[in-house]
């Protein structure tokens, strides 16, 4: 997606990705580890990549509130200790935003900032 974008946009070097990754999408540290062998030849290659890990969040149907689990695992709720199987944060999967290199190499340290159409996936 990103390697698209900026193909659409120029075919300038991607600068920088910016994504969120939930803590159950079990992608954080994948994505760490294989990013710079991915981009190589790519117009991603050399870029930074930002991850924000949104952290699990659950609704307890029992308090009526959202919770944040003892474990990312533990599905119960760390107050009345009821089931709590509803994930309302911590499966994201977002590409936020992608920065460009500058059009004009002599230009100052400047860049495209592009908002890209955020994809939120489903871990069921």
């Amino acid at each position: 997606m990103v390697d698209e974008y900026a193909f659409k946009n120029g075919g300038r070097p991607v600068r920088r990705i910016n994504c969120r990754l939930g803590e159950l999408s079990a992608m954080t540290r994948a994505l760490y580890f294989c990013f710079e062998s991915a981009s190589k030849g790519s117009r991603c290659e050399g870029a930074e990549l930002v991850i924000e890990e949104v952290p699990l969040s659950v609704f307890c149907h029992t308090c009526n509130a959202v919770k944040t689990p003892s474990g990312r695992f533990n599905f119960r709720c760390p107050d009345c200790g009821f089931p709590t199987p509803k994930v309302v944060t911590g499966r994201e999967m977002q590409l936020t935003s992608i920065e460009l290199e500058a059009a004009d190499e002599n230009a100052a340290r400047t860049h495209l900032s592009a908002d890209y159409p955020t994809q939120q996936t489903s871990c069921q």
